[in-house]
């Protein structure tokens, strides 16, 4: 089985994954954007076992339909990594751009459409939800 590693800018803070995501989505909610500091977030979800190295701060958000998520960033460098879902265990999702391989998957879902910057162009045959499609 194929291991993947993301980390953190300053490396402090990493996490390994195994296996293919489960899936790839970007979301362009406002919470998102202001998370990432850019127009939306890209991320891949894996099945749990996955493996810490490092100390991670944490930030607890409630979304739109009352789930919470609780997110993880570097306190050295403020890399936003993962999250995982609170009540929710054997997945994780992890920012695709800490992976740093341009060879990722590309995304094949994209949420919250609606706050979707006009000028971002998708991938053809994207499936799109208006905003969470839970």
């Amino acid at each position: 089985m194929s291991s993947r590693t993301a980390s953190c800018t300053c490396g402090q803070l990493r996490i390994q994954v195994d296996g293919e995501p489960l899936g790839v989505g970007v979301c362009h909610c406002l919470a998102c954007q202001q998370r990432t500091g850019s127009v939306f977030a890209a991320l891949a979800s894996f099945r749990a076992p996955f493996e810490v190295f490092g100390v991670a701060s944490e930030y607890v958000r409630t979304g739109d339909q009352g789930a919470q998520f609780r997110f993880r960033f570097c306190p050295v460098c403020g890399t936003n990594l993962f999250h995982t879902e609170e009540g929710v265990s054997g997945s994780v999702g992890v920012a695709v751009g800490a992976f740093a391989d341009p060879t990722f998957p590309a995304p094949t879902v994209s949420v919250y459409d609606c706050r979707r910057h006009p000028w971002v162009q998708l991938p053809p045959g994207i499936t799109r939800f208006d905003k969470d499609p839970v």
